[in-house]
């Protein structure tokens, strides 16, 4: 797998590291974009099933009143 290195506050990288209780500054920032993508994929998943059902319900037009 490739790998990627980046520059990121220090003072950033140690409050995950308290907020997450991990104790590796590498395995804190994996577990902040791990958990980001993971709320993208529910997020996307959510909305999809909104969306495909309110593309599966039939409406019909109502009949004029009056």
């Amino acid at each position: 797998m490739a790998k990627v290195n980046v520059s990121l506050d220090a003072e950033l990288v140690v409050e995950v590291m308290v907020l997450a209780g991990i104790g590796s500054p590498q395995d804190a920032v994996e577990a902040v974009v791990r958990d980001y993508i993971a709320r993208g994929h529910r997020t996307e998943t959510r909305t999809d099933h909104t969306d495909r059902g309110l593309r599966e319900v039939n409406v019909k037009p109502q009949e004029p009143q009056g």
